[in-house]
């Protein structure tokens, strides 16, 4: 677990008594950056409204066409060859644009973490296919800062339900008055959250 993880652990284990059981229960937080920026956006774009295992075929069908999912190569491929390994005309419009973004140089993977994260945000979305949610998944997972609350993550609200005994999903309002004590750390909050859906119900 790194240094920032266990401040955030530490924080979490004192200021929230309901996740220091989750803490207990599932160990140290093992949250780590995905290195790959591109490949998570265009993946994300693949995933969208299909099963895990449908996503993971296209993927990997798309990954043998092309070599690997590179800005480059997804922009040069055609409608034709998008069909012909499962991907639809919509999800090969989003990737296009995201790849000739990232191709040009409009939109700078490499640098986007020198940005605040609303900035972060408003760049990504401005990309079609990509939403406020794909862009703090991206903040979180790619980026490694240290409190996004995705308050549209359905998985997250689930969590809140069951562990804070709420009688329904919880509002915007209930998620930030939850997550308060968690600040500075909510991200890893969130991760734990995620790992509770994992646990028995008496966690």
């Amino acid at each position: 677990m790194s240094s920032r993880h266990h401040a955030a652990t530490e924080h979490l284990h004192r200021s929230d008594k309901v996740l220091r059981r989750v803490i207990l229960a599932t160990g140290p937080c093992v949250l780590r950056p995905n290195r790959d920026r591109f490949g998570m956006l265009a993946r994300s774009i693949l995933s969208q409204q299909i099963s895990t295992a449908a996503a993971r075929t296209i993927r990997d069908r798309l990954i043998a066409l092309t070599g690997g999912l590179e800005a480059t190569r997804l922009a040069g491929l055609t409608d034709e060859e998008y069909r012909s390994v499962g991907v639809s005309p919509q999800k090969a419009k989003y990737l296009r644009d995201l790849s000739e973004r990232v191709d040009s140089g409009r939109l700078e993977l490499k640098r986007i973490g020198r940005l605040p994260d609303d900035e972060v945000i408003e760049r990504l979305t401005e990309v079609k296919g990509i939403g406020r949610w794909t862009a703090q998944m991206f903040l979180m997972f790619a980026l490694g800062r240290a409190d996004i609350l995705p308050h549209d993550d359905l998985g997250i609200r689930n969590a809140m339900r069951k562990l804070y005994g709420l009688e329904a999903m919880p509002s915007r309002d209930d998620m930030d008055r939850i997550a308060e004590p968690w600040r500075p750390y909510a991200t890893v909050a969130c991760w734990y959250c995620w790992r509770s859906l994992e646990q028995p119900a008496q966690v």
